[in-house]
């Protein structure tokens, strides 16, 4: 029996309770939780803008150590430290033949599986495939990745997500050439992730963009060189601060359609605007024709970073091991498993950065 936090119904708040968890079985992997990440992608399940099976365990962000594995997993033991790989490619779609492992068609499979159950017996599902959630997890040996070498156990926990989306968002999709001009719509977990991750590519100024004034210190420490509260003026004051012209790339980490659309206008005539912020369906953008032809910017989507996390971690712990990366500056609140509602309503309101529970 171990603690999760459970969804048990779309529109429902989370219960934290006991449930059985089973002993792995043929390419499953146990997990004890060191930490998890409270993601605002665990908020947009709870509410239907992402839909999983449930009831499920909700957490995709975490890292800890092997308890035991089932048969036919031979590259992993007890003891070892791992990071959870929420969306695990399977090698054979046809995104994966073309080497996208960020878009395996096949990713999220396994959350339409039963891996747990509730102690009235319940069936229960691992919301995005690994269920963190809790103080113990099991999951496919495909979605556990070993703990790089230098980077202490509960920090990893951010590799999961936040780091890798927003360092990818920066290398990958946007990719931030040394001497650009940035702009971060967003400061949360993946926003500070990004701000340092531009940091690293050597972008010249970087510009942070939030509802609330007090992230600046939060922005400036991740490595905004200026802060500009969100307003109606917002997309012109970024092009006030770059002699008109507009940033060259702007990364918007919000979803929301007004945001996507003020990181459009604030990006210079032929410059690059990424959306990795999730949205709902509801949030419609939209462009004129003759704006699309004037201004030549580039509008991409951004899945995961566009990251394949095998290549990726190995690089992200080389920056954390040089002290480019400070993943303990994402984190302003360390938290139990049952502060995770009060950690969904602090996002709602645009407060903090990233809240990490440690087990």
């Amino acid at each position: 029996m171990v603690r999760a936090a459970i969804l048990p119904a779309v529109g429902s708040p989370l219960e934290i309770a006991e449930i059985d968890l089973p002993e792995p079985g043929p390419g499953q992997v146990r997990v004890r939780l060191a930490a998890a990440g409270v993601c605002h992608s665990d908020l947009s399940l709870t509410n239907g803008t992402m839909r999983v099976p449930v009831p499920a365990v909700l957490g995709h962000e975490g890292a800890g150590t092997v308890v035991s594995v089932g048969e036919g997993v031979t590259h992993l033991v007890p003891g070892d430290g791992v990071v959870l790989n929420w969306a695990p490619s399977c090698g054979s779609c046809h995104a994966c033949s073309l080497g996208e492992v960020w878009l395996c068609g096949n990713a999220l499979a396994g959350a339409a599986d039963v891996y747990a159950k509730r102690l009235d017996g319940t069936e229960l599902h691992p919301g995005l495939n690994v269920a963190a959630f809790a103080e113990e997890t099991v999951v496919a040996a495909g979605c556990v990745l070993p703990v790089p070498d230098g980077v202490p156990l509960t920090d990893a926990a951010l590799l999961g997500c936040a780091v890798l989306t927003g360092y990818g968002a920066v290398h990958h999709s946007a990719r931030v050439r040394a001497g650009e001009t940035v702009a971060v719509y967003g400061v949360g977990g993946v926003g500070l992730a990004t701000l340092q991750a531009a940091r690293i590519a050597g972008a010249a100024r970087i510009v942070a963009v939030d509802v609330s004034p007090e992230k600046e210190g939060l922005a400036r420490s991740a490595g905004a060189t200026e802060y500009v509260v969100a307003s109606e003026t917002t997309a012109k004051d970024i092009r006030k601060l770059t002699g008109g012209q507009g940033v060259d790339v702007a990364v918007e980490c919000v979803g929301r359609a007004a945001t996507i659309r003020t990181a459009w206008e604030s990006t210079r005539r032929g410059g690059r605007t990424t959306v990795v912020g999730i949205g709902g369906k509801d949030q419609q953008v939209t462009f004129n024709a003759l704006e699309l032809f004037h201004w030549g910017r580039t509008l991409s989507g951004c899945v995961y970073g566009n990251c394949d996390p095998a290549v990726d971690l190995p690089v992200l712990a080389g920056h954390i091991r040089a002290g480019r990366l400070d993943l303990g500056t994402l984190v302003t609140d360390r938290i139990g498993l049952d502060d995770i509602p009060a950690a969904f309503e602090n996002m709602i309101a645009g407060k903090g950065g990233r809240a990490l529970i440690v087990f």
